[in-house]
């Protein structure tokens, strides 16, 4: 897809606080060290669009991007292994669940995860959340430039089998490579009619 617009537009923790539901959103989730803000970042081709950090847990708040005034990108914070105060990681369950359960325009999350540890139990759960919440789930396995292609196409046949699904249910990803860029997009327009 040709990105013409991607922009950040606002940042907020409760729902009054997020933009009007004009346009289909598409969620990026995951734990706070798989690549989430780099991998908005290729898709989009905006190196800065969102900051990016070493520092594990830094998105703290739902923020909303709009692209190409067709679609909105929305991070979610991240969880697991975070450095932020307890009740900062206490209040982000409610926070996220609270955007889940009422963005009816919400039509896909996509679940970031890092190839090399594969699914961990939170991440499990957020899967089996979404048909809950009446969501779409894409499968994305990041940092595969990490592994050789013999070895990515290896690890991602091991995870489909732990997960009880087809490979082809996976999809594996690079923000330095652009590997699974071009699927990526197909498999967001499929889902929001773009």
């Amino acid at each position: 897809m040709k990105i013409t617009k991607a922009e950040f537009v606002k940042a907020g923790t409760r729902p009054h606080h997020f933009p009007p539901e004009t346009m289909p959103e598409v969620a990026f989730a995951g734990r706070s060290n798989v690549g989430k803000s780099s991998l908005i970042n290729s898709l989009t081709r905006h190196s800065k669009l969102v900051k990016t950090s070493k520092t594990p847990g830094r998105t703290q708040t739902i923020n909303f991007f709009n692209i190409n005034d067709k679609l909105y990108f929305v991070d979610l914070p991240g969880y697991g292994f975070a450095k932020v105060p307890l009740a900062v990681k206490a209040a982000w369950g409610p926070m996220v669940e609270g955007y889940l359960k009422h963005r009816p325009n919400l039509r896909a999350l996509i679940c970031v995860m890092d190839i090399r540890r594969g699914v961990q139990e939170d991440d499990l759960q957020l899967i089996q959340s979404c048909p809950y919440y009446g969501i779409q789930p894409i499968l994305v396995f990041t940092k595969a430039d990490k592994l050789g292609r013999n070895a990515r196409e290896q690890r991602k046949r091991e995870i489909a089998v732990e997960m009880n699904t087809d490979p082809n249910d996976l999809l594996l990803y690079s923000s330095l490579d652009d590997i699974g860029q071009e699927e990526m997009w197909k498999r967001i327009t499929d889902i929001t009619s773009l």
